[in-house]
């Protein structure tokens, strides 16, 4: 008995999206992809009721958050790994991933920028936007030079 393709909902203008089509083609896992605009779509909230994307519905589980995805991606399909074997490279790997997904990236979206919606000028949040990014960024740099050696 054929199982089903993974389904992934994602969006175009979501990097989040873009990260975890990457993984599914360089595993490659045949997924059928679903787009999705979740503040718009109502039956979205069925699947992902935090209404984030993108959201992988995989037979009987759902998994949202991009690193999650990844990380269950690694473990369905052991080939062709994302992650190295040499247990501080993965570490240092894991650790660059979540200041991407939870230090840099949440802040350009329209859930963080959309809640200071009149408060402050596009100007102002372009300001504290560019602040963490180039945090984050300055961050990963240190973290990749002791990936490199």
């Amino acid at each position: 008995m054929a199982t089903a393709k993974p389904i992934l909902y994602g969006a175009w203008i979501s990097s989040c999206s873009h990260r975890v089509r990457i993984a599914l083609n360089l595993k490659g896992v045949d997924y059928e992809y679903k787009s999705v605009n979740p503040r718009t779509d109502p039956d979205y909230e069925k699947i992902n009721p935090i209404k984030y994307i993108p959201a992988l519905v995989d037979g009987d589980i759902v998994v949202s958050d991009s690193l999650a995805i990844s990380l269950y991606l690694e473990d369905k399909y052991p080939a062709h790994p994302l992650l190295p074997k040499d247990l501080k490279r993965k570490a240092l790997n894991l650790q660059i991933a979540n200041i991407v997904c939870s230090s840099i990236q949440p802040l350009q979206g329209y859930a963080v920028i959309g809640l200071h919606e009149g408060s402050m000028s596009f100007d102002q949040g372009l300001q504290i936007v560019q602040h963490y990014i180039d945090k984050g960024f300055r961050g990963l740099i240190s973290y990749h030079l002791f990936i490199v050696k």
